[in-house]
């Protein structure tokens, strides 16, 4: 049995979105946003009391990008992973961990908009608004290369690269829309179609760690 452990609008709505593609089985255990990650109980599957934390078979995961790649190893006849020689290994990579890029300068945007407020530092925003512009422009520039049927960022399709680097999307859209990105928002809206990721998002009386749509 898998069990995930799930903070909404988090890291680990990728795995959940991962999860929701494979159709295997599993329990979803919501976590508020709140101080329940550094209970003792929590820190036994998750040492540093963050989402996502994985239970499969008896065995204990953290780490997002670890658990991409554990479970589209463990489960490959869904297609979302891509195995050493294939074609396009090294893209799926690559574009797996980018989305930790795209991640990190959302993470200081959360920090100072929604943790620190009004005290959050301008500089420090408009730094990383520019940081996270450059991401925007590293993924419009990989959808517009002249390949066919680049509708996804593998050559070979849609993948677990795409749900990763959506789902950083997905969050850094509460502070720079992606306007001025054409083949950015046209994946984009392709991917967020899939009904993997419709369920994956927070529902009604899901506690959540943006109160806005958007950050001025």
């Amino acid at each position: 049995m898998i069990t995930l452990y799930h903070v909404p609008q988090s890291r680990s709505m990728r795995v959940l979105w991962l999860l929701n593609e494979l159709g295997e089985p599993f329990q979803l255990v919501e976590m508020p946003y709140d101080g329940s990650l550094g209970t003792e109980e929590f820190l036994t599957r998750s040492p540093a009391g963050r989402v996502p934390a994985l239970e499969i078979e008896g065995e204990r995961m953290f780490e997002s990008g670890a658990i991409v790649e554990y479970l589209c190893e463990r489960f490959p006849e869904r297609g979302m992973g891509r195995a050493p020689g294939a074609m396009d290994r090294m893209a799926w990579l690559v574009w797996v961990h980018f989305a930790e890029t795209v991640s990190q300068h959302v993470g200081a945007l959360t920090l100072q908009h929604v943790v620190l407020g009004e005290e959050g530092s301008d500089a420090t925003k408009s730094a990383e608004l520019a940081r996270l512009r450059h991401c925007y422009e590293a993924i419009e520039a990989r959808l517009s290369t002249p390949v066919e049927n680049r509708d996804y960022l593998l050559t070979g399709g849609y993948s677990a690269a795409d749900i990763c680097v959506g789902q950083a999307v997905y969050m850094a859209r509460h502070f720079l829309r992606t306007d001025g990105f054409p083949e950015l928002s046209a994946w984009f809206e392709r991917i967020t179609e899939r009904q993997s990721y419709l369920d994956a998002l927070p529902g009604e009386t899901s506690s959540r760690m943006y109160e806005q749509e958007f950050y001025e």
